[in-house]
């Protein structure tokens, strides 16, 4: 594994309010893992596989545990499709993020 750390700040798109920050690239080998974990402890892996990534631990298991609901959308106003990951104690602002943005719910996955 090799990380690339950096400070670069950009809007998601021309008609966004806030910016986002990236603050590493972490460039991973076959069968390698990394583990996100925010301030409540709640996990998220990206695995590096041969054929490409496990983009998401198992939705109907690990990502529930984990207290997270996962959501197929799709941006209204340029049409291009996102899987969200939402905490689920934060479904307010995230419902609140979809009307913002134009943004519609294309499948509640559980």
């Amino acid at each position: 594994m090799k990380i690339k750390k950096f400070n670069r700040k950009f809007k998601p798109s021309k008609n966004s309010s806030f910016f986002i920050t990236e603050k590493a690239k972490i460039f991973l080998e076959n069968n390698e893992q990394i583990t996100m974990v925010d301030k409540f402890k709640n996990e998220y892996d990206v695995v590096k596989k041969n054929w490409g990534y496990y983009a998401t631990p198992s939705i109907n298991k690990r990502l529930i545990k984990n207290n997270y609901h996962t959501y197929l959308v799709k941006n209204k106003i340029n049409n291009t499709i996102f899987l969200h990951l939402v905490n689920k104690k934060k479904k307010k602002q995230f419902y609140n993020y979809l009307k913002k943005y134009k943004i519609k719910i294309l499948k509640w996955i559980k």
